[in-house]
């Protein structure tokens, strides 16, 4: 499995090209700026990209979902419960052009992807994990990955700390549930690459992030 993480955006998300070495097929997740630097890492890998997963829909994770997809023909999947937020992404994207956040448009979603759900390139299988609380339809994307599983979490669990609650559809309560119902369970060696920051383990986690004490 190929897996290269670009870190893109003025607001540096974490955007992870994942790859099958026989198939060639590959998934981008989180394609949020840059979009000619990823496609440049999908030449440089000979990969084809099938799909388009994003783990929720604020701006600086979709930003360039529009251009991936007209570049490559790839299917957008998104969580149901994140459309009103991703049709909302434009003018969110917006409020932060002070801070560099340049102009974005999306393309319609072609498929609404559900817990449980599984997501293959060749023989590369994640599995979706529904964490609601930093949006209504955040996600993870869980990976096999040898000695090892990775966990793409998007903005639900960072290395010492967890997603902000206070933006439209946030729910900290709902937060804590998912980490506990959906991330808590896994192994402790599970490698956690956030959607912005550095990676982690689940077992790092559990010991020794604040926010987790008594889950």
């Amino acid at each position: 499995m190929i897996h290269e993480v670009l870190t893109v955006g003025p607001l540096q998300c974490n955007c992870s090209i994942l790859g099958d070495e026989e198939t060639q097929d590959a998934i981008v997740i989180d394609p949020g700026d840059e979009v000619e630097r990823i496609l440049g890492r999908l030449k440089a890998h000979d990969l084809r990209l099938r799909y388009i997963l994003n783990t929720h829909a604020h701006f600086d994770h979709i930003g360039n979902c529009a251009e991936l997809k007209a570049a490559t023909g790839a299917e957008i999947l998104l969580h149901q419960d994140d459309l009103s937020l991703y049709q909302a992404a434009p003018g969110q994207a917006q409020l932060f052009a002070g801070y560099g956040v340049g102009r974005i448009r999306i393309a319609p979603v072609d498929r609404f992807v559900r817990d449980a759900e599984s997501i293959q390139i060749g023989k590369v299988e994640g599995r979706i994990l529904h964490t609601p609380g930093h949006s209504p339809g955040s996600l993870g994307l869980l990976v096999p990955a040898g000695a090892g599983d990775l966990l793409l979490a998007g903005d639900t669990l960072f290395q010492g700390s967890v997603g902000r609650t206070d933006l439209p559809g946030g729910d900290y309560e709902q937060l804590l549930r998912s980490i506990q119902k959906q991330l808590l369970c896994l192994d402790d060696d599970t490698l956690v690459w956030p959607g912005h920051g550095p990676r982690t383990t689940i077992g790092r986690e559990r010991r020794s992030n604040p926010f987790l004490r008594g889950l």
